[in-house]
């Protein structure tokens, strides 16, 4: 309770920071209504997914989604920064290919959708002509966490907003989360308010609606996370839960708390090893993770990440495979029965996009 108030505080103090922060995005925002700086468009229909504040949302869970609604009726690519990678530039996914090379969220994308085309650049409008150069059968191209990278304009944004943290009631960095203005909002096309409590109810519902203050056009989607069943990191057998199951959950993403949340309904008992968002473990981290399991009772116990961590924790494959370590997956579940919705919201773009090209 302390450090949370003494980061609040501490955050208050970099009030005009902020406000400094505000005046940049305003005159660059200007910039583009002026029509002195300009967005490109390209003949081939791109969605974008992405948010107004720094931190977990739930993009990639989305981009999964998309993939797995389009991937049998169109050929896709994925477009992302590649965050906290090695490398610089343009880049795609291919075999023997590491979490160093591309990040994490790419190659698990990568991993789980052999047949979509995977790429990064920094840059994303000069990396969608090389994409398309090197992938020339390329239908839709998903942009993961695109939408303040205003030199590029998609034909269908989708924006997302966490149930904890609504962008309506949040501020500009350093102060707040948010990395754009809040009056972007309504350039989207759809609004999900992600990582819902599976208890809102309809009120709730219209009341965060109203809150949010969509446009005539917009509409406001509510998903949940839902947990998959674990499996083994490296030979990906499944396990359940049993009532004394014990678990450490080590983390390097940058909202945990629903994760933990879980875990704690889940099992008998758990600790946490969390680490910052993107974090490229290490061997002392491996010995770390290994003496904190063996403060657990291990005889019941499992150590549990996610499949964004797993992805830079396999390179310690020979230590791994010997121990009880799982991977949980997790997706978007939509509530109030608006899964077709969104899914009609989704292929009617496309379909739309195709018939007037």
């Amino acid at each position: 309770m302390f450090y949370t108030f003494f980061l609040r505080s501490f955050r208050l103090l970099l009030l005009p920071f902020s406000i400094l922060f505000w005046l940049v995005l305003y005159f660059r925002s200007l910039l583009y209504q002026k029509k002195w700086l300009r967005s490109a468009t390209f003949g081939i229909p791109l969605i974008t997914v992405g948010n107004l504040a720094v931190g977990g949302t739930g993009k990639s869970p989305l981009i999964e989604y998309l993939i797995e609604l389009l991937q049998y009726n169109y050929q896709l690519a994925t477009l992302s920064r590649g965050y906290r990678r090695r490398t610089k530039g343009y880049a795609f996914a291919k075999p023997e290919v590491t979490a160093l090379e591309i990040g994490d969220e790419p190659l698990m994308l990568y991993r789980k959708f052999p047949n979509v085309a995977v790429a990064v650049g920094e840059e994303r409008l000069l990396a969608i002509p090389e994409l398309l150069h090197d992938f020339p059968s390329t239908e839709v191209i998903l942009l993961d966490d695109a939408f303040q990278h205003r030199a590029i304009q998609a034909g269908f944004t989708i924006l997302l907003t966490e149930h904890a943290n609504l962008f309506s009631r949040d501020f500009y960095l350093p102060t707040g989360d948010l990395r754009d203005l809040k009056s972007r909002y309504k350039e989207a096309d759809v609004i999900i308010v992600t990582k819902c409590d599976p208890a809102l109810s309809g009120d709730q519902q219209k009341s965060i609606i109203d809150e949010l203050k969509p446009g005539t056009t917009q509409k406001v989607f509510f998903t949940k996370l839902n947990y998959g069943v674990p499996y083994h990191l490296i030979t990906k057998k499944q396990i359940q839960f049993k009532d004394n199951t014990e678990v450490l959950l080590v983390t390097g993403i940058s909202n945990p708390t629903p994760l933990k949340k879980w875990v704690e309904h889940h099992s008998a008992y758990y600790r946490q090893l969390q680490f910052r968002d993107h974090h490229i473990f290490t061997a002392e981290d491996l010995k770390e993770i290994l003496l904190e399991f063996k403060k657990i009772n291990t005889e019941n116990g499992i150590l549990l990440t996610t499949e964004k961590d797993a992805v830079r924790l396999e390179k310690f494959e020979k230590t791994i495979q010997e121990l009880p370590f799982y991977v949980i997956p997790v997706c978007h579940e939509f509530m109030f029965d608006q899964k077709t919705e969104f899914d009609d919201c989704v292929i009617n773009f496309i379909t739309n996009f195709r018939r007037s090209s």
